[in-house]
């Protein structure tokens, strides 16, 4: 059985409120990051300027998608919004139970049916779930299946064209943005997954193919954005 070392990881962290040990990150551009655990349980002045636009931006009844610990589900709550929180890690669901977050589904996002939202919020590039350009096109067919017809998708997503030069790598066959990941975690391993980060020719391209408007809200200095996205009436 493969061990959830993301959800363990969180649960550390939230039990003793600092890192036990480094959850790191592998990836198929060779790199190893260590992600900090602390950004997963930030507090509303922590929030960046991107996150809190696309915070402002909700509207109606909201899924937040992948939710993590639920600072954002949190955030949201406390403002009143009618929100709720879907994560795929067990772990993660109960954390988020512990910290206040009322409304939790303990789903895979694909898996997620017969509910009807006016906003799909996916930040800290939630959407790199899709983890392929394939992947986000099915993801975009399973997003209109939950919104509203008023509905819309909320999410960012970075251009990570310049990590080819900088570890002097390769480029692949397949699209520059589909990355491989595993998490490890005191001396575990997770399952490994494939994580996707579009540039915004690519982003526009595929949304105007399957027939949804874009709007792009925010760039910061990291080449990363804010989009908007509804279907075209």
């Amino acid at each position: 059985m493969i061990r959830d070392v993301y959800g363990e990881a969180l649960d550390d962290y939230y039990k003793h409120q600092k890192e036990l040990a480094p959850l790191l990150l592998h990836s198929s551009y060779g790199d190893i990051e260590e992600m900090p655990l602390d950004i997963f349980f930030r507090e509303e002045e922590e929030l960046p300027e991107l996150e809190f636009i696309a915070l402002s931006l909700c509207d109606g009844r909201v899924l937040d998608v992948g939710a993590g610990a639920g600072c954002h589900s949190l955030y949201l709550q406390e403002k009143k919004f009618d929100v709720e929180a879907l994560e795929i890690s067990s772990t993660a669901c109960h954390i988020m139970q512990q910290r206040g977050v009322q409304k939790i589904h303990h789903a895979d996002f694909y898996q997620f049916k017969d509910q009807q939202y006016d906003t799909l919020l996916f930040l800290m590039n939630g959407i790199g779930l899709a983890g392929d350009i394939e992947g986000f096109k099915k993801l975009l067919i399973h997003s209109e299946s939950l919104l509203t017809t008023r509905g819309q998708l909320l999410f960012d997503s970075s251009n990570i064209d310049y990590l080819y030069e900088e570890y002097k790598i390769k480029r692949p066959d397949h699209y520059f943005g589909e990355i491989n990941y595993q998490y490890q975690y005191q001396g575990n391993f997770g399952e490994k997954f494939k994580w996707l980060y579009l540039d915004q020719k690519m982003l526009i391209k595929i949304a105007h193919e399957m027939g949804w408007v874009v709007q792009v809200l925010f760039e910061d200095e990291n080449d990363q954005y804010l989009v908007r996205m509804e279907k075209r009436k």
